[in-house]
């Protein structure tokens, strides 16, 4: 073997730069051996101060916007705003016509309502009518076939139609009850007026209303001259 003859280094030989380069080298060819080792024995460990990198969330898929109407675009809004007015603007009108439908139609039900009653007010109406017109008109025929023929002479009945109060209806239905004359009507008394009065349901109080008996006295004395006697009690 050759014999190594160490020749020493003079620290003016050697400059400082060239050992700190040096030192380096030899560091970090050390440090990769140990970390190719370490590497290759499966004992590599994370660092314990080494924080944990975070878990990125998953991404959804954004759901599919609705179309929005842009106001602010004078190209696109415009148009979309002035067709959501019209629209706005129909249904408001249509609104405002149902409730005036509405309003007239329980304005007519109401008229029809008041028209309905009066109807059937006049219907009630007419039918008392037509039934009153009805017993006058059998009352008259009654009459006209039960009255007394009339006679001529001494006998003749007197004209009761000349008592104030007394028409030819009363005169008719004053025969069928068998008074004919002044006087039989100026010799009643107040019995007598009552009970003819309960006869005659149509003229209630006409008798002493109109003063019959006072009438019948004077009119039985300018006919026939003669005074009779003031009427029983």
């Amino acid at each position: 073997m050759q014999r190594l003859v160490s020749v020493p280094l003079r620290s003016a030989d050697v400059s400082s730069p060239v050992l700190l380069a040096l030192a380096v080298a030899i560091a970090v060819v050390a440090a990769f051996a140990v970390g190719y080792w370490l590497g290759r024995n499966g004992r590599v460990a994370a660092p314990s101060a080494a924080p944990e990198a975070p878990v990125a969330p998953a991404i959804e898929a954004p759901a599919p916007a609705l179309p929005r109407i842009d106001t602010t675009s004078p190209s696109a809004g415009d148009g979309a705003v002035a067709d959501r007015a019209r629209l706005v603007r129909s249904y408001e009108a249509e609104a405002a016509s149902l409730r005036h439908d509405g309003a007239s139609r329980d304005a007519e039900l109401v008229q029809l309502r008041e028209f309905a009653i009066d109807r059937r007010r006049q219907f009630s109406e007419l039918g008392d009518a037509r039934a009153e017109t009805a017993r006058y008109r059998q009352l008259v025929v009654d009459l006209e076939n039960n009255a007394p023929s009339l006679l001529f002479g001494t006998g003749a009945p007197d004209d009761l139609k000349l008592i104030v109060g007394v028409g030819p209806i009363l005169e008719r239905m004053l025969h069928q009850l068998g008074v004919a004359t002044f006087r039989q009507i100026a010799h009643w008394s107040e019995r007598d007026i009552d009970e003819f009065d309960a006869k005659l349901p149509e003229f209630p109080g006409r008798i002493r209303r109109d003063a019959w008996v006072t009438q019948a006295r004077e009119l039985h004395l300018s006919k026939y001259g003669e005074t009779l006697p003031l009427r029983g009690s």
